[in-house]
């Protein structure tokens, strides 16, 4: 019997208990492991993979993170960590997978992704258009003498009663809801800190998170209402931790890219910010300074 092609093959749902696999599959592609983002995106997310035809684990994947949501379906979706193995690659199996999943499961949703230069060419071939740009950012944070302080806000941990504000200030600035995502972060981020304007009612300026990846931490979702109150957010997180930190800014932030520059952390790579079916992100960017992760928007 004739072996079917590798883009015939099956795409199922991934779970949790593709953990491995997929993190198996990330490191045959050279990237690091990440086993507690894979675990985070899998649970608040689905996965979708296609299962290697030599018995090795997975051939494909991909993660899709859905946001917002009415009866028509969800407001938006963000696609990440789509991945083909080394031994099946150029043989149009991502194309297949990024098809199922776009013109498939997904149709007529607004969709989003971080493309990196390699797989650019594929997204725009399938309909995604560049609305955006963010500058990877890696290094050892080198505090000041006298740290980043915002005249407006002060910084503090979070607590449990801050989660309802949280979720009310993330839906206005990032534009839809995503509820599913950020209730995980108290469990997800070793670090959850947040912003209040020095008014009697305390309101909530921004908040921040660092949440561990192999050996950095990475510094996201970022969201504060001026670049004072971004910086002494991440100085704040940067306080709690010895690792190096990560973290992808809009491009457009340029104040805080050269500060975080100049406090130690420097450029590693560019990614495409890519929509489809939507001319931009919806929310208000400039309170937007880093997402949780690239790979859920």
């Amino acid at each position: 019997m004739t072996p079917p092609h590798i883009t015939d093959l099956p795409i199922r749902a991934l779970t949790v208990d593709d953990l491995r696999r997929c993190a198996d599959l990330s490191e045959d592609r050279g990237w690091l492991r990440e086993e507690h983002k894979w675990r985070l995106l899998l649970a608040a997310g689905s996965g979708y993979g296609v299962d290697a035809p030599d018995g090795r684990g997975l051939a494909a994947a991909c993660v899709v993170t859905r946001y917002g949501g009415s009866h028509a379906g969800p407001e938006l979706a963000a696609i990440g960590m789509v991945l083909v193995a080394d031994r099946f690659a150029r043989q149009g199996l991502g194309r297949r997978l990024m098809t199922h999943v776009c013109d498939g499961v997904l149709k007529g949703v607004p969709l989003t992704l971080h493309a990196t230069p390699y797989g650019r060419p594929l997204y725009e071939e399938l309909g995604f258009e560049t609305t955006g740009r963010a500058e990877m950012l890696r290094g050892a944070f080198r505090h000041e003498t006298a740290p980043a302080t915002s005249r407006t806000s002060r910084i503090r941990p979070a607590t449990a009663e801050d989660l309802p504000r949280i979720l009310r200030l993330d839906a206005e600035v990032f534009g839809t809801d995503r509820t599913h995502m950020i209730t995980r972060l108290p469990a997800f981020a070793d670090r959850l800190v947040v912003a209040e304007d020095h008014s009697a009612d305390g309101t909530l300026t921004g908040y921040a998170a660092a949440w561990p990846n192999m050996d950095t931490h990475v510094i996201g979702p970022l969201i504060a209402h001026d670049t004072a109150t971004a910086q002494s957010l991440v100085t704040a997180l940067a306080t709690g931790t010895d690792r190096e930190l990560r973290t992808d800014v809009d491009v457009r932030h340029e104040e805080l890219l050269a500060w975080l520059k100049d406090r130690g952390l420097a450029s590693v790579a560019f990614n495409a910010v890519m929509t489809r079916d939507i001319p931009d992100l919806p929310g208000d960017w400039t309170r937007r300074w880093a997402p949780l992760t690239v790979a859920a928007g």
